[in-house]
């Protein structure tokens, strides 16, 4: 193996969801590339992380709905690392509307991003985990199973997710691939523009899924936890 140190690549890894991850990885000695849409926000959120630790995250400019983007992306990490070990398919928009409301833009747009760019993720990544025997990790939701009003498009984005992340598990374990689909509830994240606070304290909070992405990759290799909901432990009243 090119590199002892074992690395990750994160989408939608400069806030959020991504950064808790990403933060919870650096600390059990995983070097971590984080992407975004900018390179001013992936900059931004690698030089926070490697406050954790010194040159163990590097931020990359990626569009998960363009497939030559990410399999850039994929190649930077190799690059720079020698390998890569764990994907965590994070980058993800809602759009919430009645279907009446909802526009084209605003559905493609939750389509291409949430499930088409899992897909794209999975594509680009696919060769390197099978050299390393890694790990690809979706950040789905309980949208994927409990459907709401508004949520048409969101809902057909993650129900899509949870659907072609068990399928893809079944086509890769016997590469040595493991592939685990995490469906949180309420996160306190900046996710659908809003803005986390101290009335958020009920919710998930982006370590507590750093802590599970952490734990799934301790798992004995001969475990596989496929599919995993998460709850607030006591909703808001």
């Amino acid at each position: 193996m090119a590199e002892s140190i074992k690395t990750a690549l994160i989408t939608g890894g400069s806030k959020g969801i991504g950064y808790g991850v990403a933060a919870a990885l650096i600390q059990d000695g995983i070097r971590v590339a984080v992407t975004s849409r900018s390179q001013k926000s992936a900059d931004e959120a690698a030089a926070s992380l490697n406050k954790i630790k010194e040159g163990f995250a590097i931020g990359i400019e990626s569009d998960v709905r363009n497939l030559e983007s990410q399999e850039a992306a994929v190649a930077a990490v190799i690059e720079k690392w020698g390998q890569l070990n764990y994907v965590i398919a994070n980058a993800g928009v809602g759009h919430f509307a009645p279907i009446g409301e909802l526009t084209t833009e605003q559905w493609n747009e939750t389509i291409d991003i949430n499930l088409t760019g899992v897909f794209f993720s999975a594509k680009a990544s696919l060769e390197a985990l099978k050299a390393t025997e890694g790990y690809f990790i979706n950040i789905a939701s309980l949208a994927g199973t409990n459907f709401f009003a508004n949520g048409t498009a969101y809902n057909a984005s993650k129900f899509g997710l949870v659907g072609f992340s068990q399928a893809m598990m079944m086509d890769v374990r016997n590469h040595g691939i493991k592939v685990t689909t995490i469906m949180p509830g309420s996160v306190a994240t900046e996710f659908s523009n809003h803005q986390p606070s101290e009335k958020d304290a009920w919710k998930i909070q982006p370590e507590d899924i750093g802590q599970i992405v952490s734990d799934l990759i301790k798992m004995p290799a001969r475990t596989l936890p496929s599919k995993i909901e998460v709850r607030p432990t006591t909703p808001a009243k």
